[in-house]
């Protein structure tokens, strides 16, 4: 019995500290520039020392409307797009833990009983004979020592496509707080839009009944009151338009949080909601590195790193034991007595003579590694695009925002003074319906302007890495 033992810690010993034959792991250069894009489009982009990184400002400091904050937490309680990517870790990590305990025996106890009649023409004494045989064991079934880390490399592989798992929880915790965040500032801005439609129809519908009364009293042309007829249908249609578009506006931002968002906390317009902090993107696009989804690209790549060890080593013997002790006896009662001990001993090596399979499993291991490779730089580059992309609106929106307040504000004037020519009889009414289609196309492209900084605002955090919560900390024995 010591002999066994003595035997199965030196085994185990061996399989501690087996071999890798997964290649050696290191990060690739990014296929990006270090520094962000300069020019025009960047120029009001100054890094502040002061603001924030993305990934380091937590969503529920980034977001300062409370109405909002609010809407976040009940879809990150209830959104099913999430509680998938919940569920998928926890099955990641499941199979991690099967990839593990691989590594350990499997001991079982076993019991058995079994009576036994031999014909006398089948027995030595000619006379049947009946035996009886109770038996306890204590043993492992073909347990696989791992001397050229075959299962230490499918352990890894398991542990890096659970970390990769993670990982892409957070890219959906960081899509499902942005797109929420979007949902409510498209209906803020759609209510905007639907008030200045009603503002608009109730400007036209009184110039209507002015022009009408003008009309029969013989002081305007029909041609006048046509005119304004079609602009206060032309805001029928735009009352109308945007009725629809807040209705689905609020069943998305429903959809998105998983219930229905209470009354009291949808937004009125724009000018209600409180801005989101300010962020910085810093000087370097190394941050980029900490994004989840890039996070989640070099996990697979370690994975497939470490398939390879794996192919690398089903070309080598693989060995398993088989053993066991225990106790037998024709009786009952003579278990456990001395003299009862059985025991069972079975090595077994396998050495791959001609498998031309596992050549080929090599060569697809590799190749698939260079195609994860190529996806993670790709992901990399994906990341640079979309930070370049929100930080040119960033500096250049500003300078948008500013020329459509001025032309908002000079195309109000102009319906000012169109009205006091029209009414003095100097132009006639036409001028002022061109006036204020102006005025509505003005004050209409300022709000989709505040709009668009905004949402570019929510996704700068978002595509810096913002808004998912820190990874859990994964710790395995080696």
């Amino acid at each position: 019995m010591r002999k066994m033992l003595l035997i199965f810690g030196l085994i185990l010993n061996s399989l501690i500290s087996g071999c890798s034959l997964a290649p050696k792991y290191a990060r690739p250069d990014a296929p990006v520039p270090a520094e962000w894009p300069k020019g025009a489009a960047y120029k009001e982009n100054k890094a502040d020392a002061n603001a924030p990184q993305a990934s380091e400002l937590k969503w529920r400091d980034f977001f300062t409307d409370q109405r909002l904050v609010k809407i976040i937490e009940t879809a990150l309680q209830n959104n099913r797009d999430l509680r998938i990517a919940g569920l998928n870790v926890e099955k990641a990590r499941g199979m991690y833990g099967i990839k593990r305990a691989e590594l350990l025996p499997t001991i079982n106890a076993t019991g058995g009983w079994s009576r036994q009649r031999t014909p006398g023409d089948l027995s030595a004494t000619k006379k049947a004979v009946t035996t009886e045989k109770y038996s306890v064991d204590f043993g492992m079934a073909s347990w696989e020592i791992d001397f050229f880390g075959y299962l230490t490399s499918l352990k890894d592989r398991a542990l890096k496509e659970y970390l990769a798992t993670e990982q892409a929880r957070r890219s959906a915790q960081i899509l499902l707080v942005s797109e929420v965040a979007g949902a409510y500032l498209t209906l803020a801005a759609d209510n905007e839009n639907l008030r200045l439609a009603q503002s608009t129809l109730d400007a036209q519908q009184a110039a209507y009944d002015l022009i009408q009364r003008r009309y029969k009293n013989g002081l305007a042309q029909e041609l006048d009151l046509l005119q304004v007829q079609t602009r206060v249908d032309s805001a029928r249609v735009d009352i109308a338009l945007y009725t629809r578009l807040a209705a689905q506006d609020e069943t998305a931002l429903n959809l998105l949080a998983g219930s229905s968002v209470p009354s009291e906390l949808l937004p009125a317009d724009l000018n209600s909601i409180n801005q989101p902090k300010e962020i910085s993107a810093g000087i370097s696009s190394e941050s980029l590195l900490r994004r989840p989804d890039i996070l989640q690209a070099e996990n697979m790549l370690q994975a497939a790193n470490a398939n390879i060890g794996a192919a690398r080593a089903a070309l080598f013997p693989r060995i398993t034991l088989t053993t066991s002790v225990g106790t037998a006896s024709s009786e009952l009662s003579g278990l456990f007595q001395p003299g009862s001990s059985t025991w069972n001993f079975a090595p077994q090596i396998v050495m791959p003579i001609f498998d031309p399979r596992a050549w080929s499993a090599l060569t697809v291991t590799k190749t698939e590694q260079k195609i994860v490779l190529a996806q993670y730089e790709k992901s990399i580059q994906k990341a640079f695009k979309e930070v370049a992309d929100a930080l040119a609106v960033q500096g250049t929106i500003g300078r948008q925002l500013s020329a459509q307040q001025s032309l908002s504000d000079a195309a109000a004037e102009t319906y000012r003074l169109s009205n006091i020519r029209y009414t003095k009889g100097i132009d006639s009414y036409l001028g002022v319906i061109d006036a204020h289609r102006s005025l509505y196309a003005a004050e209409q492209g300022l709000v989709a302007f505040r709009l668009a900084r905004l949402v570019n605002q929510v996704k700068l955090y978002a595509v810096l890495g913002g808004g998912g919560d820190s990874p859990k900390e994964v710790r395995s024995e080696k």
